[in-house]
């Protein structure tokens, strides 16, 4: 069997995800799609599946990785096929729970050839063996470039309009996301970033009780499904249809999150694109302005709040990557022009 094996990170030698190995041998793979994903195995009819090629796509050791698989199916009577599987792994995790969460999603509406556009990649199945849940891959370019692009307002309305679809589907979920989690992940990074900058600390520390009086200001939404990671990597645009990925965050919450989340990354990818961040305004305004004719004006400051939450996140996020750590007192005074610090000083 001739079949490519991708392997840039080393990912076989991560401990913590001893499956790793296994997925990785060509045969072990082909051995166990057979068995363990029946809408590609044949039913109603045989198919031939033909392993070519796996790639590891992305590794966070010790705690998720994702591979890709390319097939090639043959039935009889039907032109052959060729797709992609992608395949996630996570630390101490089985598959189960991820392909029920994406299988409930994608059975609310979000199937590939969903009326209104907008679906999620079609759930194929959980391989025990490798710890692993699977689905199709999906072509189109992610939001983050085709956001650029002179349609980027509609597309920033599609975006609103997905997202709210989402909660209305309000998916059944046991996990609970609200503000007091919110603040607790800046507790715990805002720190960090101000003991590897001291110089900083004193700017940090306010920004960090001014996120607390923020987040005590947001009125109790009513609690719905919300994706909990929602920003422009986590959409792709393939012609008429927006396909929403990853659902490992899935969680109920406050619907605003979703969308002061993706505006916040926004304004993040503008200042680190364009070097100030305002050059997306119109995608952002617009974003926040569809959402808030569809859920209800009392959800605007709640979408401003989070937001501004998110780039204080960024805060941290920027500090970890050299090639966005100049971005960071960008960000600082940013921050401070959001929450209405007026003195930016440096001590």
């Amino acid at each position: 069997m001739q079949v490519s094996v991708i392997d840039p990170f080393g990912v076989s030698n991560d401990l913590e995800m001893p499956t790793l190995a296994l997925a990785l041998d060509p045969a072990a793979v082909q051995r166990q799609f057979r068995k363990h994903l029946p809408r590609l195995a044949g039913a109603p009819s045989p198919v031939d599946m033909k392993l070519s090629a796996i790639r590891v796509a992305r590794h966070k050791p010790g705690r998720r990785c994702v591979l890709e698989y390319d097939l090639g199916l043959e039935r009889r009577g039907a032109p052959p096929e060729a797709l992609t599987l992608i395949g996630k792994v996570r630390a101490r995790r089985y598959g189960n729970a991820d392909y029920r969460r994406l299988h409930a999603v994608w059975s609310a509406g979000f199937q590939d050839d969903s009326p209104d556009g907008v679906s999620v990649p079609e759930p194929l199945g959980v391989v025990p063996r490798f710890r692993m849940s699977l689905q199709r891959k999906v072509a189109g370019e992610l939001c983050t470039s085709a956001l650029l692009k002179p349609d980027g307002v509609t597309l920033a309305v599609r975006i609103a309009e997905a997202n709210h679809k989402l909660h209305r589907a309000n998916v059944p979920t046991d996990r609970d996301h609200g503000m007091n989690d919110e603040l607790r992940i800046l507790h715990q990074h805002l720190p960090l970033v101000a003991r590897a900058r001291p110089k900083w600390r004193t700017r940090l520390a306010r920004i960090l009780r001014a996120c607390d009086e923020l987040g005590a200001r947001v009125p109790a939404p009513r609690l719905g499904g919300i994706h909990r990671d929602f920003y422009s990597g986590q959409v792709i645009v393939d012609k008429g249809r927006l396909w929403l990925l990853d659902f490992d965050l899935y969680c109920r919450g406050d619907p605003a999150l979703d969308i002061g989340n993706f505006l916040g990354h926004i304004t993040e990818q503008s200042l680190r694109t364009f070097g100030t961040p305002t050059a997306l305004v119109d995608r952002e305004e617009a974003m926040e302005d569809r959402f808030v004719q569809l859920s209800g004006e009392a959800s605007r400051p709640a979408v401003r709040a989070y937001a501004t939450l998110t780039l204080a996140r960024h805060l941290y996020l920027s500090s970890r990557f050299p090639e966005r750590l100049r971005l960071t007192e960008q960000l600082i005074s940013l921050c401070e022009q959001r929450l209405g610090l007026a003195d930016n000083g440096s001590g």
